[in-house]
């Protein structure tokens, strides 16, 4: 069967209400940072219905109250499509496995299917779990403890006695010591030569004692390695062919599990991967649903219209993910892959490079000759990014020309609007940093949720790192996770919105955000974030008060901005 062929039925769905009057999007959406399109809304709505009334197979995303099995959301993807005949619908995928399955009527299959059965892969697999069979076996023999226990058991007892022994030679030693100076002084001539000759003998018996206990010991630990060793090299041997087989799998994974462009160009996966910062794929790259659904269209002469990708389900426990809320592609996963699979489309520009500060002004809250205190916008760089040069930073030295130190003292995240602090002199700049690192300087946020926050008042204690797959969010990790605490009070509850007040005690990047959404922190994501929550026209996150003593006077200072929502 060749590469093209026709869409089967049950992959391409025809939309059940009307889109004829609904007009195509001009280019297809930038998949990393978008707005799904109506279409696109849809056929996604389309699906959720499907999800929510399905019983073609059993899944537990921790939606239905009592349902048995591992909770696991998931996160869906339709690609909206015109088939040969100019019909117009669309696919559905979903990220990794199904209920345990890849293979689903409703969803397009993986681009590489490990579950196969007479696929490569689960043949390699095979006979690495026939190795780790036989490892775990010969672990499991009571020969192989026996031998373990036993030089164990030898090798403390062979220590126990030596150092016995070397302490009995040792006062003996001393002991003959003090007896050769009393000799010395008590005896003469042939009697004392006799002594010392005594003393002399028991002195050479020791040390030959010593030796033979040494020479024993060493022999009977060399037979108990002996006696483990007729295990222990089987295992080395069969943990290194695990091994070797193991990476020869993976790597024929890498080589075979290949992806095509719209001309059907095909590139692997460790290709694709070759030229990122790792050097090889992440886990789990290729199984998102976006890789899945073009290439599905692409081998099937499916021309992609837009796409939409959603989450069902609880959110994992780490990352915040919310039932029925959209997401754009991952950046850790999919974006190589992608980079391949969409070149030569008509792609709209990726958002992210335009610059979000253009036609905005920063506005002087408050200076003197040593600091100066700004309303930062919110979509508003604090120092220059990858992409973007116009920050806070760059302008306050085009305004501040003669300022000698670094200025911008501490950072807010571009989507937050609020008070910053610069220093026009390295000393202040030095003097005030001194004072962020022993917490003398205090902060507060207003910040509008979205959802009501039952409790008054509490302490959010969530250590944070940044998402390695899906950077710049970030995630609740209590392993490796930095330190992050907020102090909270709620201001007002009003329409299904809660007004409040953080008070971070830390400064980690997003903390106020997650700390916000994350069902173990409020579960109320800020109103209008774009990464954890629902996108609206601005992040409602504002630094409105800020205190710290004044580098110079030594003054307490205390500046506030009321917030614009």
């Amino acid at each position: 069967m060749s590469e093209k062929q026709a869409a089967p039925p049950s992959y391409f769905t025809r939309f059940q209400s009307s889109v004829e009057s609904i007009a195509l999007p001009e280019q297809f959406d930038y998949p990393f940072y978008y707005e799904p399109n109506e279409l696109a809304l849809i056929a996604a709505k389309e699906l959720q219905d499907y999800l929510a009334n399905q019983s073609d197979w059993e899944h537990n995303f921790g939606i239905e109250e009592g349902q048995e099995g591992l909770v696991i959301g998931k996160m869906f993807g339709v690609l909206v499509v015109k088939n040969q005949a100019g019909e117009l619908g669309y696919i559905s995928a979903v990220s990794g496995k199904l209920a345990g399955h890849n293979q689903h009527e409703k969803f397009v299959p993986p681009v590489f299917d490990m579950l196969l059965e007479d696929g490569f892969y689960k043949k390699g697999e095979a006979i690495v779990s026939e190795i780790n069979e036989r490892i775990e076996q010969l672990e499991q023999l009571p020969a192989y403890h026996d031998a373990v226990n036993n030089l164990s058991q030898g090798r403390k007892q062979a220590e126990r006695e030596l150092s016995d022994l070397k302490a009995f030679n040792k006062a003996g030693k001393d002991r003959r010591k003090e007896e050769r100076l009393q000799a010395e002084n008590d005896l003469t001539g042939e009697a004392l030569e006799l002594r010392l000759l005594e003393l002399n003998k028991q002195s050479i018996y020791e040390s030959y004692r010593l030796k033979d206990l040494t020479k024993a010991w060493k022999e009977r630990i060399e037979a108990l390695e002996a006696e483990l060793a007729l295990f222990s090299d089987e295992l080395e041997r069969l943990k290194e062919e695990r091994k070797t087989k193991s990476a020869a799998l993976q790597n024929e994974i890498f080589d075979q599990y290949y992806f095509v462009d719209q001309y059907l160009q095909k590139k692997s996966l460790g290709a694709i991967f070759k030229n990122t910062p790792e050097g090889r794929p992440t886990a789990g790259a290729g199984e998102c649903a976006a890789p899945k659904l073009f290439q599905y269209a692409f081998t099937h002469q499916l021309t992609p219209v837009c796409m939409a990708e959603f989450w069902w389900g609880q959110s994992p426990k780490s990352e915040i993910r919310i039932h029925g809320h959209y997401y754009p592609a991952c950046r850790g996963k999919c974006e190589p892959i992608l980079g391949h699979m969409l070149q030569g489309m008509n792609i709209a520009d990726n958002p992210m490079l335009t610059n979000p500060a253009e036609g905005k002004e920063l506005s002087i809250v408050w200076e003197d000759e040593h600091v100066v205190i700004i309303n930062k916008p919110a979509e508003f760089l604090s120092v220059p990014g990858k992409n973007i040069d116009d920050s806070v930073l760059t302008r306050l030295q085009v305004l501040y020309p003669d300022a000698t130190g670094p200025l911008v003292v501490h950072r807010l995240d571009m989507s937050t609007s609020g008070l910053l602090i610069a220093a026009k002199t390295l000393a202040v700049h030095k003097q005030i940093q001194r004072q962020f690192i022993k917490r003398v300087v205090k902060k507060r946020y207003v910040a509008l949720l979205e959802g009501i926050v039952k409790e008054d008042e509490g302490f959010i204690d969530l250590p944070l790192r940044v998402d390695l797959e899906d950077r710049p969010r970030q995630l609740v990790c209590f392993e490796h996770g930095k330190p992050a605490q907020t102090k909270w009070k709620v201001i007002e509850r009003k329409d299904g919105r809660t007004k409040i007040h953080f008070y971070p005690i830390t400064g980690r990047t997003h903390q106020l955000r997650v700390h916000a959404a994350h069902p173990q922190g409020l579960n109320c994501p800020i109103v209008g974030d774009d990464l954890y929550g629902t996108r609206s026209t601005r992040l409602h996150l504002h630094a409105e008060w800020i205190s710290f003593r004044h580098p110079i006077t030594h003054e307490f200072m205390e500046v506030e901005l009321e917030g614009e929502f």
